[in-house]
């Protein structure tokens, strides 16, 4: 049987993973290790913050291992780095955003079946919203926002309402790539974890195995067929190690909280993201923004006396990571979006009592990362990018063409699925 080795564990390479196996020999290598949720209290936390101990975000990997930050000029990104990827601290959303896919021909209702199929999407959770929530969800309505509740990932009947979804959901309510990765792995693949691929190995046009580095050793594994799936920040990296360069088309998803204190509001408590109001270009949705509450000087409330709303953006794919560092600034574009969304913000919280000059803003992250190897019409059918050995294929968000300004997992999933059925039927 031929070997494959998929590099990454989140949406991507889990599904593609669980799809190849049985077809091919797959080894998934996963540059983190067991993912455990966040075990600290939030009360602890703030006394670490009220020290000085918590004074930059990347030290977010001392409390949070599986929560990796890089910083650029304008922003702090955020991905997750262990089993199940950045999936394991996101919200759970389950959004179809396949409509720039469409406009280059590419039709993934298959995929989008199947998924329907093996992982639970439901609304369950809007049956036990605070009250607050259900204030803040009629506001938008009564102001014609047209506010949607969230379809989740998961069995959210069994929801305890405790506000950790970005930070390990405790009681694995929420759905997450380990699913995938499990599966695959009951059929016989293969799991290296804590293992960094630096590179692949390429002769003769050919690709035939990567480098793989555990600690300060290196190791060769040959195989047939390789699939990247390190994200929009790690799979532009192995490119350019492995001679092969992407293009500085790098989006991410910007996301800026506008918050007031509110006493009681129990935000931290709620699901993240209970639902979404659609505007041009960005999102407005409820969201208790733990990386501004760990390290942003403003939020200096207790958590439960937070009242935050998320604008999440469709930013300008201009920017790039490579081995240099990583280059992402917010265009002019960019920032009218976010201005407008801030006072679209303000507006929603005045309504519920806040005044606008009482609210503060949280610090500008991002953790969509994508967009340096889009996908072309041309690649439609193939879903292979000309630069690639023909025996290397991509299957996460490098491919988006645009940047989302939305959860982009369910459509990571979905894309994989289709890279996983080629490779059956043009390899196996």
């Amino acid at each position: 049987m031929k070997r494959a080795i998929v590099v990454g564990s989140g949406a991507g390479g889990a599904s593609v993973a669980n799809e190849l196996q049985g077809a091919f020999e797959v080894t998934v290598i996963e540059a983190g290790r067991q993912f455990r949720p966040f075990s600290h209290s939030l009360d602890a936390a703030a006394k670490w913050k009220k020290s000085g101990l918590l004074f930059d975000e990347r030290e977010i990997s001392l409390l949070f291992p599986a929560m990796r930050i890089l910083k650029s000029k304008d922003m702090v990104l955020v991905r997750g780095q262990g089993l199940g990827g950045t999936t394991t601290i996101s919200t759970g959303n389950a959004l179809r955003l396949d409509g720039d896919l469409r406009n280059l021909g590419v039709c993934l209702d298959d995929e989008f079946d199947a998924i329907r199929r093996e992982i639970p999407v439901s609304v369950e959770h809007e049956k036990h919203w605070r009250p607050i929530t259900r204030r803040l969800f009629d506001i938008c309505r009564d102001l014609g926002l047209a506010p949607q509740p969230t379809p989740k990932m998961g069995d959210y009947g069994r929801c305890r309402h405790c506000g950790r979804c970005v930070l390990g959901c405790p009681d694995g309510v929420k759905w997450d790539s380990r699913r995938y990765l499990d599966s695959a792995m009951a059929r016989g693949a293969s799991l290296i974890s804590g293992g960094r691929v630096t590179r692949i190995i390429i002769k003769n046009g050919t690709a035939c195995g990567v480098v793989v580095r555990r600690g300060w050793r290196k190791k060769t594994l040959a195989a047939d067929l390789i699939i990247l799936a390190a994200g929009g920040l790690g799979t532009p990296l192995i490119l350019e190690r492995s001679g092969i360069a992407c293009q500085p088309r790098l989006s991410v998803d910007p996301v800026l909280c506008v918050a007031a204190e509110w006493k009681n509001s129990g935000l931290d408590k709620e699901v993240s993201m209970p639902f979404i109001v659609e505007k041009d270009g960005y999102i407005i949705s409820p969201y208790f923004d733990f990386l501004s509450f760990f390290f942003n000087r403003r939020w200096s409330f207790p958590s439960g006396h937070i009242m935050s709303l998320m604008i999440k953006l469709a930013d300008r794919s201009e920017g790039s990571i490579s081995t240099r560092g990583v280059r992402k600034t917010l265009s002019a574009e960019d920032r009218a979006k976010l201005d407008a969304g801030v006072s679209l913000c303000r507006e929603i919280l005045s309504r519920l009592g806040i005044p606008k000059e009482r609210t503060f803003l949280g610090t500008i992250n991002a953790g969509h990362p994508g967009g340096m190897l889009p996908l072309t019409e041309r690649e439609s059918i193939t879903f292979h990018h000309p630069a690639l050995p023909e025996n290397v294929f991509v299957a996460d968000a490098s491919l988006f063409p645009h940047s989302l300004g939305k959860p982009p997992i369910l459509t990571i999933i979905a894309m994989a699925k289709r890279v996983g059925r080629i490779c059956r039927e043009k390899m196996s």
